[in-house]
């Protein structure tokens, strides 16, 4: 990757301004490891020199500066003080009722909307293969075929164009599955938009028409995004999309207790989709939440088990029969009636997770190169949609082409397929091409897992595999709710039954083959590779199938794929969380972080206010400057410097927040007002969480020239207890206590208490390490962030 010969050696500035400007795709490439005391690295026999390469090496790994963070560090200031004090045990047990109830309320909603979705789909898809289905046979006798390839198209591309203008037009980031934003915000990450009741209803509709438009697509990913939207609203207890307060749950209203509201309903989104509850559980854990406690743990698998036992009821009551729960979720991989395996499978079932992992690497890296495409060359709405549609109708063109290409005739079953096509078979048969192609792909996915031995051809299988894995490559990522989870499996299941059928032809008297064992291994193996999860899809694999046997040969899959995938690129997710440029923090540090200590990470100067602080400055701050806290400090002396040089900021003494200062000039808290005594009495901590989490910009609180001249004390605001960190700690540690704790800022102080700098968010996830194998070293990176 780098040239050695254009390398200079050097450190890290050490200082730098603050993380917002703009650094016109750069990246600096500092080689391990650092010394911070000399201008060079040591140069022993142990230690490698240490250099700095700038270089625009891939422009599209930068920050995006627009992201803001949440905060999830609870302020301990005198007024929340006070307010704990008044509250007495009855009010304790009261807010952890409504816990309960809350996640009660996300778990049966989730599960009703994933019933709708079902029902909707079903009946969509009905209408539009019912129709295809008449004319294909009604045109293979008169050779009038164009009339069903036209009508294929032409429904793909108007039921697509329902979900992909609503998602374009009215709300982007309703597209996709949502699970890369549901991980940020659970990071802490604040994504614009992504939890409100107008994201959910648009990725309701944009969920139907994506897989009832014939796109390869799922329907259970968007359930993870829905259940989070679910659990954000009604924890809140009001609605700002439809102006509403039901003066509910007043006291839920901060980040800390919405994010784990999210987890819960991320969790029964999973728990809907497959019946997973305990696979729910484990998915929110791993791949979304940042921040468990045990208590956490059981509400959630509440709300999880609630949502599958709603989808139960519902799904059964359409069946005819309310008290027989047999349909947990919304696809469910059917009972196996094959499932024992030996030693010598063990070795075969390795094989798949390696071709597992090459597939979803291969994956992985051409929707990489096309995402790159779409963010260059497809801005506008109307490109969106009309690219949305065009994939549409050109998948319903290649299936219809693959059915006409190759026929491939079997006897018809004694339990027929939904829709049945003949096409120009002989009478008495039926068309297998033409059976996977004409359903959903939830139910081409059980098909293949399940129908009997020789059902398939294996050009069949081949050419479903390839046009399926190209088909939901370009799929994943256009402007509309899409699901990767089973289009992942229903690849896999293809290649993973092609690879039992070959076996079976070089081992025609092995009795213990199955090409439908074989199906789910390579279904798991698949999506193993492209999301690079382990704990949770092995657990999600064995509660959708109902059989625990299969509990070792998943898991032995699903690792091995994912060792494979990640000696090539990242699982999918993390990818398109990366290509948006959102400061996610990993679970562990850059490697040799411990080398680069807080002043070369730290922002400085950075803006402090005073213990007592005019109206007309705090106005003027806010109104020039975007951050979020800002330090308290007293004795500040803007020309004083320490010993070293360094410019220092007073001593610290609290951090008072952006929306606290919001609060306090709307209620006109000022030291001079004749009410004075008695707003501060009167002050709770309601009143600042009463606009949350839109509060009003400056620009529209009223403060007269007159007013300007006031004062506000910070001290009874102000959160006296924020977390600092001395100026010599590494990035090493900064790293650990961010992620521990959900911290959006930390003060930098040194040994005399005195403000040098701050550090957020984007100043660790700047930071990125990276391993060459091949030429032996490890090299962090520092991105550029954008305006």
């Amino acid at each position: 990757m780098e040239n050695d010969t254009d390398e200079t050696t050097s450190l890290l500035r050490n200082s730098r301004s603050p993380i917002n400007h703009l650094i016109d795709d750069v990246e600096t490439i500092v080689a391990a490891p650092l010394d911070d005391d000399n201008s060079s690295c040591t140069n022993n026999s142990t230690a490698r020199k240490c250099t700095v390469k700038t270089e625009i090496e891939d422009p599209i790994h930068v920050l995006a500066g627009t992201y803001e963070s949440l905060d999830y560090d609870e302020c301990e200031n005198d007024v929340n003080i006070k307010d704990e004090a008044r509250h007495g045990p009855k009010w304790i047990i009261k807010r952890e009722i409504a816990r309960w109830f809350v996640m009660a309320m996300i778990g049966i909603i989730t599960g009703l909307i994933a019933s709708v979705i079902d029902v909707a789909v079903e009946y969509t898809s009905d209408l539009k293969f019912t129709y295809v289905k008449h004319y294909v046979d009604k045109c293979a006798e008169h050779y009038c075929l164009l009339i069903p390839f036209a009508a294929w198209a032409g429904f793909n591309a108007m039921i697509v164009m329902v979900g992909a203008v609503l998602t374009a037009v009215f709300e982007p980031v309703a597209a996709g599955s949502g699970i890369p934003q549901i991980k940020c915000f659970l990071n802490g990450v604040k994504i614009p938009h992504v939890v409100r009741v107008k994201t959910l209803v648009i990725k309701v509709i944009g969920v139907v028409s994506a897989v009832a438009g014939g796109l390869a697509v799922g329907k259970e990913g968007p359930m993870i995004h829905s259940g989070a939207v679910v659990a954000a609203g009604i924890s809140q207890g009001r609605s700002s999309t439809f102006r509403f307060d039901l003066n509910l749950f007043e006291y839920f209203r901060t980040d800390t207790e919405k994010r784990d509201f999210v987890s819960g309903g991320a969790a029964a989104g999973v728990s809907a989709a497959f019946g997973a509850p305990v696979g729910g559980v484990l998915f929110s854990l791993e791949e979304g939440a940042s921040f468990w406690n045990q208590a956490l743990t059981w509400r959630i698998f509440f709300a999880s088990m609630l949502s599958t036992v709603t989808l139960n009821i519902v799904a059964s009551c359409r069946n005819g029969k309310c008290l027989d729960l047999s349909s947990p979720g919304l696809f469910n991989f059917g009972r196996f009636d094959t499932t024992s395996y030996n030693s010598v499978e063990i070795l075969l079932f390795i094989t798949m997770g390696v071709i597992g992992g090459l597939l979803g690497a291969l994956f992985n890296h051409i929707n990489y190169k096309l995402t790159i495409f779409r963010n260059r060359y497809i801005h506008y709405k109307f490109l969106r949609v009309v690219e949305a549609m065009i994939v549409a109708m050109i998948s319903g063109v290649v299936s219809f082409l693959v059915i006409f290409i190759h026929n491939d005739c079997q006897p018809m079953r004694a339990e027929p397929t939904s829709y049945p096509v003949q096409f120009f078979c002989p009478d008495g048969q039926y068309s297998s091409t033409a059976d996977l192609f004409f359903q959903t792909p939830e139910e081409g996915a059980k098909h293949l897992f399940h129908d009997t031995e020789g059902t398939y051809g294996v050009v069949t299988l081949v050419l479903y595999c390839i046009v399926f894995f190209f088909l939901a490559c370009w799929t994943y990522g256009l402007s509309i709710p899409s699901g990767l989870f089973i289009p992942s499996l229903l690849v896999g299941a293809a290649w993973g039954r092609l690879f039992g059928q070959c076996l079976q032809l070089m081992f025609p008297n092995a009795v213990w083959l199955d090409s439908g064992k074989y199906a789910l291994i390579g279904a798991a193996a698949q999506l193993g590779g492209i999301v690079r999860m382990t704990i949770s899809l092995t657990v999600i694999i064995i509660e959708a199938t109902g059989n625990i046997t299969f509990g070792l040969p998943v898991m032995v899959v699903l690792m091995v794929a994912k060792w494979i995938g990640d000696l090539f690129n990242e699982g999918i997710y993390d990818m398109h969380i990366h290509l948006q440029g959102v400061p996610l923090l990993g679970w562990e540090p850059p490697l040799l972080s411990s080398e680069i200590s807080t002043r070369k990470v730290m922002s400085h100067p950075v803006t402090v206010m005073r213990t007592q602080e005019k109206v007309g400055r705090i106005v003027e701050i806010l109104k020039s400057e975007s951050h979020n806290g800002f330090p308290v400090v007293q004795d500040y002396d803007p020309d004083h410097s320490n010993d070293s040089g360094v410019q220092t900021f007073g001593t610290f003494r609290g951090v008072i927040l952006r929306s606290q200062l919001i609060v306090l000039l709307k209620l006109k808290v000022f030291q001079e007002s004749p009410d004075y005594q008695e707003k501060l009495s009167n002050l709770k901590a309601t009143d600042f969480r009463d606009a949350y989490p839109r509060f009003p910009p400056i620009q529209q609180i009223h403060v007269s020239p007159h007013e300007h001249e006031f004062t506000v004390d910070l001290l009874p605001f102000m959160n006296p207890g924020a977390y600092t960190i001395q100026d010599g700690a590494s990035l090493h540690r900064i790293f650990r206590l961010f992620r521990a704790l959900g911290l959006r800022h930390v003060v930098v102080v040194n040994e005399k208490n005195q403000v040098l700098g701050m550090v957020t968010r984007k100043d660790l996830a700047r930071y990125k390490s990276s391993v060459s194998l091949s030429k032996g070293k490890i090299v962090i990176k520092e991105l550029g962030v954008t305006r």
